[in-house]
């Protein structure tokens, strides 16, 4: 009888914690905040010594959009992704009668093989025995894996019942799905329509932030105001449908000779800003040249099959020491106006051409 309480009372237990793990996940508003929490509560509360994610993501979309938000994906490397449903393991739908919806993939569960399973558990503290891969499902649509693994060579056998993992990897899908959708539409928030790069909301918030990171981590930071030149005369020669052509094509040359940690923005009709972290005046003054030769050297294809040729005008400029003391929200509005004073020469000097902000002698 006393066994039978003490089992109780643990099964009990078990249950209280993994009710308060659901209300946690469930309340988590941010993708890191979600991954963060089954990372670090579910191997606590289930005892295990191995949990990982699998998320299928064929075109990298879910990938790109959080590490444009800023998303540090180095600190989750139990976070692992897939481009095909054949990498999560689980076996094809079974065929059935028609008319009649195929049956989702089941749990596979059973002995740690390494060849078939270490590559979901990268830098595993201790030997695994047995593995547990939960299909992570959305109204019967495979969105991933949820990969569980124990040294205990009995946790997890093919004869084990699949209830409750499988009712914890609903909610986890679940989650998952509601948290993706809504850090999507954050980034569309936060993106503009018509060429696909930041807005100019998007670029203050983030210039904060760096110039924050900056005076931490001891970097420069640069910025660049472009403008396309006599973009009105493609309008009233191309029409608008050239013209936004015109913009698309741009932005796509700018962002090709950017690194994935800069930040390009479109801050209204034809002007764009961009912001080089990690980079001085003359590193950023010479990608500067960069873009600019790119956009000027080679005509644009524009709808029906005219061309025309294009050149942008782009001031530079760069955070210097003193600038590092005063408030941020003043650095920062002083960058992005050096950077338009620079702009404002480039163009009074006949446009096509780069020029760097540098401080008036007194």
């Amino acid at each position: 009888m006393a066994l039978l309480l003490e089992q109780v009372e643990r099964n009990h237990d078990i249950m209280c914690r993994h009710q308060a793990f659901d209300l946690e996940i469930v309340g988590a508003s941010t993708f890191p905040e979600l991954i963060g929490t089954i990372f670090r509560t579910l191997p606590e509360i289930s005892d295990l010594d191995g949990v990982t994610l699998s998320l299928l993501d064929e075109e990298d979309d879910i990938l790109l959009v959080m590490e444009k938000l800023g998303v540090d994906f180095s600190i989750f490397p139990q976070l692992l992704f897939v481009h095909e449903p054949a990498e999560l393991g689980f076996a094809p739908p079974a065929p059935t009668l028609e008319g009649e919806p195929a049956l989702p993939p089941l749990p596979l569960l059973g002995a740690f093989d390494t060849e078939l399973h270490g590559k979901r558990f990268p830098g595993a503290g201790v030997p695994l025995c047995s593995v547990a891969l939960v299909p992570l499902l959305r109204n019967k649509r495979l969105i991933g894996s949820l990969n569980l693994a124990s040294s205990d060579v009995t946790r997890f056998t093919p004869a084990l019942g699949t209830d409750f993992i499988k009712h914890m990897a609903s909610i986890i899908a679940i989650c998952l799905e509601n948290v993706i959708s809504n850090e999507m539409l954050k980034y569309i928030g936060l993106t503009d329509s018509l060429t696909g790069v930041y807005n100019r909301r998007y670029i203050d918030r983030r210039l904060l932030e760096e110039i924050a990171r900056a005076r931490r981590q001891n970097y420069f930071i640069s910025c660049m105001y472009i403008d396309i030149d006599h973009f009105k005369l493609v309008n009233d020669t191309h029409g608008h449908q050239g013209g936004d052509e015109v913009l698309r094509e741009v932005a796509a040359r700018i962002r090709h000779e950017l690194r994935r940690s800069d930040a390009l923005g479109r801050f209204g009709g034809e002007e764009f800003v961009v912001l080089l972290i990690d980079a001085d005046l003359d590193s950023a003054t010479f990608v500067a040249e960069r873009i600019r030769a790119s956009i000027a050297d080679t005509m644009f294809d524009l709808p029906g099959g005219t061309e025309t040729w294009v050149s942008v005008s782009i001031g530079v400029a760069s955070l210097d020491g003193e600038a590092i003391l005063q408030p941020m929200e003043t650095v920062a509005q002083q960058l992005v106006a050096n950077a338009d004073l620079a702009l404002y020469q480039a163009k009074a000097k006949g446009r096509n051409q780069v020029v760097s902000w540098q401080a008036p002698i007194s």
